[in-house]
């Protein structure tokens, strides 16, 4: 399953490339692209522990970028 997310506050490219790279090696995560200049955040991850995932990643995105928000 692949969606895309908004990004809200995030300040700087570095910590995009950051969140990217840590969230392509979360279990279950297939491809993910942070694109900071758009804003936005796509995750291709398995369908059935997508919830799951998701989780991970808002964790993993406030650890790098804390006043980053996902609009889900």
């Amino acid at each position: 399953m692949k969606k895309k997310f908004k990004l809200q506050d995030l300040d700087c490219a570095n910590c995009a490339a950051k969140m990217e790279e840590a969230i392509k090696k979360l279990p279950g995560v297939n491809d993910a692209v942070v694109s900071f200049m758009t804003q936005k955040m796509t995750i291709d991850a398995q369908d059935g522990q997508f919830d799951e995932i998701m989780h991970k990643v808002v964790e993993v995105c406030a650890k790098v970028e804390p006043d980053c928000k996902i609009i889900m």
